[in-house]
């Protein structure tokens, strides 16, 4: 099944993305660190070409230390300036302004050797929606000037912001592509809160959350809800978790809505563990 997401708004914004990329320097890319090759934008790739980019590994507090370690390493190993972030931890934020301004140097340099009169250097944030850019904004300006929320496609047009003296930052609207040919793609990004709860089966990526639990990370989920890895019964292991939450309905019968709701809430939430969704490939 290949997954189809692409309201008008979000072609009206590569368009855009793709109008203002020449009065930026470099670029600043979001990843979500519990799926940080799954939430980059294929996309994004063809219109950046050669411009220079950092990614930014968001919602590493949700993710798997060791995991977000290795991929961080990947990305240096392309060449690709990479930080992981807790946009709560001002530390962390300090790492961004950091790297972002070596980037940004480069251009400053080539500007002055020129003769030019040089100017701050400018930045665009792009991202799949409800990835933290906007609350990352706010950090970075130290100020409340993006929207905030947890649904996927709050920002809605372009926006330049000045984070202190060190660089300008131009806002985007987060941009899914048109279809996701990779069905475990859409599940991961499902699973994560990508895209919006409606698209699949809350049933089915519940599932599919379950089983990769029960592959990967076996002891967070015999925590969480008492499921063993070779229960591979998926209506025996909604009835168990169902009757633990409490999630039943009249007649005490367990539904199975309430418990996928349950699932992903968790993850979500990290009351689960720290779970990353894929791993680099050796």
């Amino acid at each position: 099944m290949t997954i189809q997401w692409f309201p008008g708004h979000m072609a009206k914004a590569k368009r855009e993305v793709q109008e203002k990329l020449k009065l930026v320097d470099f670029v600043m890319e979001l990843v979500d660190a519990r799926a940080p090759h799954s939430s980059q934008n294929p996309l994004l790739h063809d219109i950046l070409q050669n411009k220079p980019k950092m990614i930014i590994l968001m919602k590493k507090d949700l993710a798997d230390d060791y995991q977000t370690e290795k991929w961080l390493r990947y990305f240096t190993h392309k060449h690709i300036p990479a930080v992981a972030i807790n946009v709560n931890h001002k530390p962390d934020i300090q790492k961004v302004i950091e790297q972002a301004k070596l980037l940004g140097q480069q251009k400053i340099n080539i500007m002055q050797q020129r003769g030019i009169q040089t100017r701050p250097a400018r930045a665009m944030i792009i991202g799949i929606p409800n990835v933290g850019k906007s609350t990352l904004i706010n950090r970075l300006a130290n100020k409340k000037i993006a929207k905030t929320g947890d649904r996927p496609g709050i920002t809605k047009h372009q926006t330049w912001i000045k984070v202190k003296n060190d660089f300008e930052l131009l806002d985007t609207p987060g941009i899914l592509w048109p279809k996701f040919e990779e069905q475990i793609v859409g599940y991961r990004l499902a699973a994560i809160g990508t895209i919006k709860d409606n698209l699949l089966s809350l049933q089915d990526i519940a599932a599919f959350v379950i089983t990769y639990l029960q592959n990967h990370y076996p002891a967070l989920i015999k925590q969480r809800y008492g499921i063993e890895p070779n229960m591979d019964d998926m209506w025996e292991v909604f009835q168990k978790i169902g009757k633990k939450q409490g999630a039943l309905e009249s007649g005490g019968h367990i539904n199975f809505d309430r418990v996928a709701e349950i699932v992903l809430n968790d993850l979500r939430t990290g009351r689960i563990g720290k779970i990353t969704f894929e791993q680099v490939k050796e």
